[in-house]
C-alpha cells in the first residue's frame, strides 16, 4: 500500500507540474496553415526595434529555427488594415511572401523565387499609377519617379530583401507599398522591417516556398499585438 500511495503521489505531482511556456507561434490566432513561420515583433507601438524569429513546425510544435534584432518603421508600427502611405509605420498583421530580390545574387540555398536587381529596376509607389505596389522594368510613364523608389539606389538596404504580401494581392490606394523584409540600413526604416545582412542571408536560405512561409508582425500587446493575427 505505501508503494501504491507513493506512486499516486509522484503522479500526482507530475500532473501538477508546469509545462513548457507555448512558443510565440502557438500563441498566434492564426500562422496562415503552413509550416515555416516568421515572426517580428516590437515591444510597443511606438518601437523602432524588436526581434525577428524563423520557425519550423515539427511533429505539431513550433521550433525556433534562428533570431536576429530587427528595426522598424521611424514611426513604430500601425494596424495594417488601416494604415496610411508614407506615415513611416510597419504595418502588422499576417502576410505572405510573394517573392525576393537582391542587388547581390541569391545566398546559396535559396529556393524562393529570387529577382536580381537591375538598373531599371524600380517599385511603383505611385498612387494613380496602374502598377501601384508592384516591380517595374522599365518605369512606366504613369508612375512618377518622386513616388516610386530606384531599388539599385539602396546598395546596402537591398542587397537581399522579402517581398511581405502587405497590400499586394489587391492593392488599396493609399494604404501604402513596397513593405519589405530587407537588410539594415542607418537606422529605422519607413515601415519595412530590416536585419542585419548576414541574419537575411540565412533567412533566404531557409525559406521554402513549398512549406506554405508567412510573416507575422506585432507588438507584445494591445491592439496591435502579434498574437491577433
Amino acid at each position: 500500500m505505501r508503494l501504491a500511495a507513493a506512486a499516486l503521489a509522484s503522479a500526482s505531482l507530475l500532473a501538477l507540474a508546469p509545462s513548457d511556456p507555448p512558443t510565440l507561434p502557438e500563441q498566434l490566432a492564426d500562422t496562415g496553415g503552413g509550416s515555416q513561420l516568421i515572426t517580428a515583433q516590437a515591444p510597443r507601438g511606438d518601437s523602432t526595434s524588436g526581434t525577428l524569429t524563423w520557425w519550423d513546425r515539427r511533429d505539431g510544435h513550433w521550433v525556433k529555427a534562428g533570431s536576429a534584432a530587427a528595426r522598424f518603421g521611424a514611426k513604430g508600427l500601425a494596424e495594417g488594415g488601416s494604415r496610411k502611405q508614407g506615415s513611416n509605420t510597419t504595418p502588422t498583421g499576417l502576410y505572405d511572401l510573394p517573392f525576393a530580390f537582391g542587388i547581390k545574387a541569391a545566398p546559396g540555398g535559396t529556393a524562393v523565387p529570387y529577382r536580381r536587381v537591375r538598373e531599371e529596376s524600380w517599385w511603383c509607389q505611385d498612387n494613380e499609377s496602374r502598377s501601384y505596389n508592384r516591380w517595374t522594368e522599365p518605369r512606366p510613364a504613369d508612375c512618377r519617379a518622386s513616388e516610386s523608389e530606384h531599388l539599385s539606389a539602396y546598395t546596402t538596404q537591398y542587397a537581399y530583401a522579402l517581398v511581405v504580401g502587405f497590400n499586394y494581392e489587391r492593392p488599396v490606394r493609399g494604404r501604402g507599398a513596397g513593405i519589405f523584409l530587407h537588410v539594415d540600413g542607418a537606422g529605422a526604416t519607413a515601415g519595412c522591417v530590416s536585419v542585419p545582412e548576414d541574419a537575411m542571408r540565412r533567412v533566404l536560405a531557409w525559406v521554402d516556398p513549398a512549406r506554405g512561409p508567412r510573416i507575422a508582425i506585432g507588438t507584445v500587446s494591445g491592439g496591435t499585438a502579434i498574437t491577433r493575427y
